[in-house]
């Protein structure tokens, strides 16, 4: 973790802002690669929105986690496969899924990280930057404490914070996130003079919706509770005067804008129940058959609202690299519009490692456009550039991106073939790959 430089030994550090699924990512990717690295997370516990999603490996994103795995970013895909409720389920609109607990999945993820010898601070909510030029030096926290590096990761999402759900939502919703306990989201990138972009709904609203809430599965009928733990999925069909095609569009999942998520309500069982459903009032939940009793976990005002996304996504290179900042990095939906689990360690994987790179003035890699991931960072990078991307949402599992993927080529389930695809383009295990001696 030590180069030399100019004659003297100069400790390559690697800062990382939010603890989230690219948080994680970018940090161990940044550890492996020999950086001596700091994960700073504003609430206590790991993965954020991580804590209320599970849906894993589903359509194209089957594809992207064996590429991932190839190319050495495989520990978090791994622990999401150990710790999964259901595997090879298929949902409306979704083959092959695999479904984590989202009541176990933090605390192996973590011991990982600290195992690795990441030093993760809780409670550390970065408020300012201090600038040199186009280079950050350091990082403020709320407490006044100055944390230096060498390069930084951004990985703070784009929820929140609670004004912006009041703003452009229904109100905080005192979702996952937390933000009334533990302080909202800070943009760096905004810190730093670069101007974030703003996503909108299909209905031309500035945000979106998250796209699902939690129930207590024990508070369901049987026969759903039957289907949940069996088969992992249950649809219940709506009665007609409760279905509302409308509401799909205020969803940040577009992937889940089908006609069977406005007829049906559709629950996966991630430990809980998840509700493919952005918010539903509770007085007409309770309505429904099996819903009698239901009680909301998360958002705890899931009957009114939940958290506005797509409010704060920072302009970049493809090498993840802010513009207009030489050592700051971005991934995660701080990336661009981007949806989901996958995507979010996909992107912090390669951040973390170009910025173990970039600290010691060492070329960055990108990722070539011959395999899913490269041209997933790519291609919504250039559609940003274009009129109406502010509607776009990327994913592996469906939208344009997924539709791209079948176009190409790309989307398989076979490993052999993704394995061969990584190998041809001479990235086998490049996160694996010690550059700091």
């Amino acid at each position: 973790m030590f180069i030399l430089l100019r004659g003297e030994y100069k400790l390559a550090k690697v800062v990382v802002i939010g603890g989230g699924w690219a948080g994680c990512a970018a940090a161990i990717s940044a550890k492996k690669a020999g950086a001596d690295v700091v994960l700073l997370e504003r609430t206590d516990l790991l993965l954020g929105l991580g804590n209320i999603g599970g849906i894993m490996r589903n359509n194209g994103r089957y594809t992207a986690t064996e590429e991932a795995i190839v190319l050495g970013a495989s520990e978090l895909f791994e622990l999401t496969d150990k710790y999964s409720t259901h595997k090879d389920m298929d949902f409306p609109g979704h083959k092959h899924s695999t479904i984590y607990n989202v009541t176990e999945i933090e605390k192996p993820v973590r011991e990982k990280i600290l195992n690795m010898g990441i030093d993760v601070r809780f409670f550390a909510r970065v408020v300012d930057v201090k600038l040199n030029g186009k280079k950050i030096e350091s990082v403020i926290l709320e407490d006044g404490e100055i944390i230096s590096g060498d390069s930084f990761v951004e990985t703070t999402g784009s929820s929140g914070p609670m004004g912006n759900c009041t703003k452009y939502g229904n109100g905080c919703a005192m979702c996952v996130l937390r933000c009334p306990s533990f302080g909202g989201r800070v943009s760096i990138t905004a810190k730093c003079g670069v101007e974030d972009m703003v996503g909108r709904r299909n209905t031309g609203e500035l945000g979106a919706f998250s796209g699902s809430m939690k129930l207590l599965k024990e508070s369901l009928g049987e026969d759903i509770q039957k289907d949940l733990n069996e088969k992992g999925c249950a649809v219940v069909p709506l009665p007609e005067e409760l279905i509302n095609t409308e509401k799909l569009d205020i969803k940040v999942c577009q992937q889940y804008s089908l006609p069977e998520f406005a007829k049906n309500l559709v629950l996966i069982d991630t430990g809980h129940a998840k509700l493919m459903a952005p918010f539903y009032p509770l007085e007409k939940l309770r309505k429904i058959p099996g819903f009698e009793g239901a009680i909301i976990v998360d958002p705890y005002s899931g009957g009114k609202g939940n958290s506005i996304r797509y409010l704060s996504v920072a302009p970049r290179d493809n090498y993840m690299r802010v513009t207009g900042v030489d050592n700051l990095f971005v991934g995660g939906e701080k990336s661009g519009f981007f949806v989901g689990h996958t995507e979010a360690i996909c992107t912090g994987s390669l951040a973390g490692h170009n910025a173990a790179r970039n600290s010691i003035g060492m070329y960055l890699l990108q990722l070539p456009t011959s395999i899913a991931i490269g041209d997933f960072i790519a291609c919504a990078n250039k559609e940003l550039g274009k009129e109406g991307a502010d509607r776009l949402k990327f994913t592996f599992a469906g939208s344009v991106y997924f539709n791209r993927m079948k176009e190409l080529g790309f989307y398989t389930t076979d490993k052999k073939v993704i394995e061969d695809r990584v190998k041809k383009a001479g990235l086998e295990g490049i996160f694996n790959k010690k550059i700091i001696k």
